[in-house]
């Protein structure tokens, strides 16, 4: 039973399977910095989006 163990355990890692994980990483940064890049565009365009409401908005009612 320990030699099965041992052999399981101190098996060498498949090279598909580490080359797969590898790539999933690489994946997952990209996605990451992706995310990154999304929020900072999204925070720049709320704020001129509010800058451009505060524009619109009249501070004394028109007059009728």
């Amino acid at each position: 039973m320990a030699k099965a163990l041992f052999g399981h355990v101190g098996a060498a890692p498949d090279r598909r399977l580490l080359d797969e994980v590898t790539r999933l990483r690489a994946t997952v940064q990209a996605l990451e910095f992706e995310i990154t890049r999304l929020r900072a565009d999204n925070d720049r365009l709320a704020a001129a989006a509010a800058e451009a409401d505060g524009l619109l908005r009249l501070a004394e009612p028109a007059l009728t």
